[in-house]
């Protein structure tokens, strides 16, 4: 028996789009609601959300059940970090801050067991092999893992065909608040040199054959990118959704004057 088929890597193979949407209340129960309305992939945040390794094994057994395939964003992808996430049965990563062509080898590297890379041994403890009841997990896992890198600075948007080069990375997210600061409009996403850049790109990404991907609650704009070729693309956050779902009901019924486009909360 072989490691899990990874139906998104395989997805972006075939140029599939994919919805998804970000889980940032670190909650098993809000997990597997939102694991439950059909969405393609769900991020579990361990970068600016209150997750533990902890949280984050009790969200994937939450989204098990569903169609709706989980994604980790570690708080930093080093080599421990990732052993770790890869070994709670993580198959698809996304990178963090990645300004280099040498940072996304290290990342691919640490996703893979050796000759291949340097990812450590350890599946008998490892909910990824089912605790070694996967006969053949160690040698069929390489093949099943994603990467995902994740661009949000001036120095990394300079850098993306090198990082486009790199053997192992399977898509490239592009961070718009980051990347917005880094540009000089920090809390404009949609500002238009930001999503020139965005575009530029999504363009580059996608003729090097790779999967372009991004976070974009607006309707719109999110429409916009899956139009130019993004093939995982987030349209909000549960912490969004929540936020401005009970303000949009509290305004409604007591009576207050912001417009729901005013209360409108910032999925970033």
């Amino acid at each position: 028996m072989s490691a899990p088929k990874n139906t998104f890597k395989a997805a972006l193979k075939e140029r599939q789009a994919q919805i998804g949407l970000w889980l940032g209340l670190a909650n098993n129960y809000t997990a597997e609601l939102i694991a439950s309305a059909g969405f393609d992939w769900l991020l579990i945040d361990g970068e600016h959300a209150p997750n533990t390794l902890q949280t984050m094994v009790g969200q994937m057994q939450a989204i098990a059940p569903f169609a709706s395939h989980p994604i980790v964003r570690p708080a930093w992808a080093d080599h421990v970090a990732i052993k770790q996430i890869l070994d709670i049965g993580v198959q698809t990563i996304l990178a963090p801050m990645v300004d280099s062509a040498e940072q996304a080898k290290q990342i691919v590297k640490a996703t893979r067991y050796p000759p291949e890379g340097i990812r450590g041994v350890g599946s008998a403890l490892a909910r990824a092999s089912q605790f070694n009841r996967t006969p053949d997990y160690l040698k069929t896992a390489n093949d099943e893992i994603c990467v995902l890198v994740q661009i949000e600075s001036v120095q990394a948007v300079a850098e993306l065909d090198n990082i486009l080069a790199v053997e192992g990375v399977d898509g490239v997210f592009i961070g718009p608040a980051d990347l917005s600061a880094s540009l000089g409009y920090i809390g404009q996403p949609n500002h238009p040199d930001v999503v020139k850049v965005i575009e530029e790109s999504i363009a580059k990404i996608v003729a090097a054959g790779k999967a372009p991907g991004i976070l974009m609650a607006d309707k719109k704009q999110a429409k916009h990118y899956l139009s130019l070729g993004a093939l995982f693309v987030a349209v909000g956050s549960d912490t969004g959704l929540l936020m401005n779902s009970t303000k949009a009901l509290v305004s409604e019924f007591k009576g207050e004057p912001n417009s729901l486009e005013e209360a409108t909360v910032s999925v970033y």
